[in-house]
């Protein structure tokens, strides 16, 4: 939309039927009146006066507009001219935005979000449940941060001048004269006496019980009045005349929040809001407001998911204004993009300690390893961490932070909280801390897992580092699971073994190293050195083939290369020298420079070992090298980055300064650990698989994918453990001998697959349509597994929940012995 579209050309017509604004990006349109229902036998109706909010200039004038309304008839507003009675031509409003309900037992109106795409404001904030009107209040269809630039002061909605109740005189109401804009209104009008009506409330509800088929089912389907939460009866019998959507159940305010235990070693479903509100239900659920309670002790709020409706979120957990939240969430544009500044955004200036994040995809996995092609790729977890003064409170879901996820679809919650230490402990955030080969019982890896899986989210965002540095402060020792990640990439199968890193050590340092962990980095720079004039009669290149070769006869495959801080280098304030040594004599006078650490690697590894908190070694194949510096080699030479305690490796949480903050963010996010179905067997090959059992896994999704193939399947199961029973001695010089393969999957099924139905789907209480973008499996993987035997009908558990759609994710593993 641009400017040209905006402009002051109107057409108002006598009868006030219709108003237009031609050549604008926006009409409104107002049917004529529909005759009384003859539905409406209670003779109980109310007008409502409202004002038009559709110009450009607030003081403009526009009539004001009466609308009739009938009990349990619903007024829609939006854009469709077939099926609302109010008409906002504008494409952010959505065919049918928000409905305007008349509760004629409360003598009440209430304002109702129709799922709208861009939502429903009343006096600036987002309703996220049904919204009780009242004189004065301004209503807005789009978000004033909305707007076109051109358009700024643009505001699309109405406000309501006055609302009238219509009724004949009865014992439990007074007849009061009104006037409104100077003139009378030949109106009866009723002030309500709340003790009275709460009592006929009362006793209506009590009639329909009786005289319903099942009562019981009836007292399960609906709340009674109380002072604290007002329950809207008359959304249980909303009329699909006017193609309005219907709302089976009964939409209640959300109740008192309380605290609920953590699920321990299993998980809580989601609370959907047909629900209600029982401490001692059977079947344990949480919402997401009980998850966050109490908000008001929240010092800071990191989320992590796949898609997002961040202004439902802050609306309806009422999320202040100045708390700081990180949410990091998928976007394909920003996230394949390599500029710094698509990396985040500060989308609502309200609330200016919100930061979203969009983490980037690695170019090793873009088409043509080109980030400008884009590729396949996203970042789809739900993870919420939220951090208190005392606690911090870890939260794995399967919901997207979405509004329907959370109140009208089955998801999967589980959490804990961890305690506060009395200090800092920065070696929590790497897996297992060596001293030498002592090391017998590894610490767990809760923590190091989490703040891993966190800063490879950040590590592009430096604002947000810092989100590593307070993990520090809390206790993961107790945690009651693991925390099996998975990131885009390409990811080896393992991380070497502690055996294996201390073959490349020497004799003293072997004992005396703290070892943390491993980074993958590469040599940079062999082209300037040797194959350029600097080297014209190729004498450095001799010398490094010459020290290259005896070094290959006393290593274990590997070559310990020398890293030498290097300050005098302008263009590199931060550069790190690689360095051969001399076989024959390992010291720092006798080298040869093979090449530079990378700029972005060298940028995170100069803070931290300049000021002592880290020691830095390295290892590099003598063959790579030397193929690099023949030019044999276009790739390369990559450099296996060992990571140990420094000197003051005890006093970072007293000389930390904000770049190291940084720079500790992408040496978190660097260091080397299992990914995906590797991580899945690291946690699960402590455990054997029940050889006797021929298949007894079971998984549950909402989502089967085209790469759902034997060969996946048979990697699932390998991974969890599973053995082949068929191996022969004759085969034991097979690399994969005794593994579970593609074949023997196919043969004989490890793996039972949970999905629900179409005609599950088509029967559900509102149709196909509430599962639309939550339930995908691919048309050919189907064609492909239906015959296989493994597909089973998903049957919602407890009963309560049948009908509703699913978008769990679980992994049944056996018993393990």
């Amino acid at each position: 939309m641009d400017s040209s579209s905006c402009t002051n050309n109107t057409n108002t017509n006598n009868n006030n039927k219709k108003k237009t604004k031609r050549g604008s990006c926006y009409r409104m349109i107002l049917p004529p009146h529909p005759p009384p229902s003859k539905k409406n036998k209670s003779g109980k109706a109310a007008l409502l006066h409202l004002k038009p909010l559709i110009s450009t200039s607030e003081s403009s004038s526009h009539s004001s507009i009466s609308i009739s309304l009938e009990p349990n008839r619903p007024f829609t507003i939006g854009r469709s001219t077939r099926h609302c009675n109010l008409v906002f031509d504008d494409r952010r409003v959505s065919n049918q935005h928000c409905f305007i309900l008349f509760d004629a037992s409360l003598l009440k109106l209430y304002l109702l979000d129709g799922s709208s795409l861009n939502g429903v404001f009343v006096n600036g904030v987002r309703i996220g449940k049904p919204q009780e009107l009242s004189a004065g209040d301004e209503v807005l269809l789009i978000c004033a941060k909305n707007q076109c630039l051109c358009c700024s002061r643009l505001r699309i909605g109405f406000i309501i001048l006055s609302i009238v109740f219509e009724n004949n005189v009865e014992e439990d109401m007074l007849v009061v004269q009104a006037c409104s804009n100077n003139r009378k209104i030949n109106k009866r009008i009723v002030a309500y006496n709340p003790i009275i009506g709460r009592a006929n409330s009362l006793l209506t509800r009590c009639r329909n019980i009786l005289q319903s088929h099942d009562p019981i089912l009836h007292l399960c389907g609906a709340a009674i009045y109380n002072d604290e939460t007002t329950d809207i009866s008359s959304l249980n019998s909303l009329s699909k005349d006017n193609n309005a959507p219907h709302f089976d159940g009964v939409v209640q305010n959300i109740p008192c929040c309380n605290f609920v235990p953590p699920p321990g070693k299993n998980f809580y479903l989601n609370r959907l809001e047909f629900m209600h509100h029982t401490p001692l239900s059977h079947h344990p659920v949480v919402s997401l407001l009980e998850l966050l309670y109490p908000v008001e002790s929240l010092s800071r709020l990191f989320i992590a998911t796949f898609t997002s409706d961040i202004l439902w979120f802050l609306s309806y957990c009422e999320i202040p204004f100045n708390l700081p939240v990180t949410i990091a969430c998928h976007n394909t544009e920003r996230c394949w993009s390599s500029g710094p500044d698509k990396r985040s955004s500060i989308p609502y200036p309200e609330f200016p300690n919100l930061v979203v994040v969009y983490p980037p995809f690695p170019e090793a996995i873009a088409f043509g390893k080109d980030c400008k092609k884009q590729g396949i790729a996203c970042h789809h977890p739900k993870l919420l961490v939220l951090q208190r003064q005392d606690s911090i409170r870890v939260i794995i879901t399967s919901a997207n932070l979405v509004a329907n996820q959370w109140n009208r679809v089955t998801n999967t919650v589980w959490w804990q909280d961890f305690p506060r230490t009395s200090s800092p402990d920065y070696s929590s955030l790497f897996s297992h801390i060596y001293h030498g080969d002592t090391n017998k019982d590894p610490k767990p890896d809760f923590a190091a897992q989490l703040a891993g899986f966190m800063a490879s989210l950040l590590t592009d965002v430096p604002s947000q580092a810092h989100w590593i540095v307070e993990l520090t402060k809390y206790d993961f020792g107790g945690a009651k699971g693991h925390l099996i990640a998975s990131v885009p990439g390409i990811h080896s199968d393992r991380v070497p073994s502690m055996i294996e890193t201390m073959q490349f050590l020497t004799a003293n340092q072997a004992f005396s190293v703290k070892f943390l962990g491993l980074v993958e980095a590469s040599v940079v720079g062999l082209s300037h050195l040797f194959r350029t004039a600097a080297d014209s009669n190729g004498a450095q290149l001799k010398k490094l083939a010459a020290f290259l070769r005896k070094s290959c006869e006393k290593a274990y495959g590997a070559l310990e290369i020398l890293l030498i801080r290097n300050k005098n280098v302008p263009a590199d304030a931060n550069a790190v020298s690689v360095f051969v040594p001399n076989p024959n004599e390992f010291s720092k006078g006798d080298c040869m420079q093979l090449g530079f650490l990378p700029r972005n690697v060298a940028k995170w590894v100069s803070p931290l070992w300049d000021i002592g908190f880290f020691r830095f070694s390295g290892y590099v194949c003598p063959k790579e090298a030397l193929a690099a510096a023949l030019g044999r080699n276009s790739l390369k030479v990559q450099l296996m980055l060992h990571v140990s305690q420094g000197p003051h490796f005890q006093d970072i949480s007293r000389m930390m300064q904000p770049e190291h903050v940084i720079s500790l963010c992408s040496l978190i996010a660097s260091v080397r650990r299992c990914s995906g179905l590797w991580r899945l067997q690291e946690v699960l090959g402590q455990y054997r698989w029940p050889e006797s059992l021929e298949s007894d896994f079971i998984y549950g999704a909402s989502s089967i994918g085209s790469s759902m193939s034997s060969q996946f399947l048979a990697a699932f199961s390998a991974a969890s453990g599973k053995r082949s029973l068929q191996s022969f001695e004759s085969e034991e010089s097979d690399p994969e001998w005794g593994c579970w393969s593609a074949s023997q999957e196919s043969k004989c099924p490890s793996i039972r697959i949970i999905f629900p139905t179409i005609e599950r789907v088509k029967n559900a209480c509102n149709g196909i349509l509430p599962s639309k973008r939550i339930l995908c499996f691919s048309e050919r993987t189907w064609q492909r597994l239906r015959t296989a035997n493994i597909l089973h009908d998903a049957v919602p558990h407890p009963h309560n929940r049948v009908g509703h759609p699913m978008h769990v994710k679980v992994r049944i593993f056996p018993h393990f012995k």
